[in-house]
């Protein structure tokens, strides 16, 4: 079921799981994971793309090994805040996940510049390029994450 905000995901919960960031790219989904207290993101594993069936076997592993509860996908919204074909392309995709996850509670969270921002702070660590391309994506689903879990309100 795709809901309108994290809060309202955060709400429908079970207690003791766990929100899935994810940031979807062309080539690479980067995951993110909760605490089960909802404050924190950590950076969890980068899925290479081949098809949308393995795609949604593989989050549907990682789903049930780590007691997810609920997805916030990134939406690649417009600088000025507009939505695109990248939008339409994230919607479809969280569309198609609701049969293979078992109806799965999700949410989107808009996602400017978080790659960018990772991308920084990576540069700034002095990181190799090599480097940033393993960590980039998972760390953006990491940013995306937090940022949702920063918006809902404290229990």
């Amino acid at each position: 079921m795709i809901l309108g905000n994290p809060a309202e995901l955060a709400a429908r919960l079970e207690p003791g799981t766990r929100l899935l960031g994810l940031d979807l790219g062309s080539k690479t989904i980067g995951l993110a994971l909760s605490d089960v207290g909802l404050t924190i993101a950590s950076p969890l594993e980068t899925i290479r793309r081949v098809k949308f069936t393995a795609d949604a076997q593989a989050l549907k592993a990682i789903v049930l090994r780590h007691g997810v509860g609920g997805l916030v996908i990134g939406l690649p919204v417009n600088m000025n805040g507009t939505e695109g074909p990248r939008c339409q392309s994230v919607r479809q995709f969280a569309a198609n996940l609701v049969l293979p996850l078992d109806d799965p509670h999700l949410a989107f969270w808009d996602e400017r510049l978080s790659t960018e921002a990772v991308t920084r702070t990576l540069l700034e660590a002095d990181a190799s390029r090599r480097r940033r391309a393993e960590l980039v994506d998972k760390l953006a689903a990491a940013y995306i994450l937090q940022g949702a879990l920063d918006s809902l309100p404290r229990r």
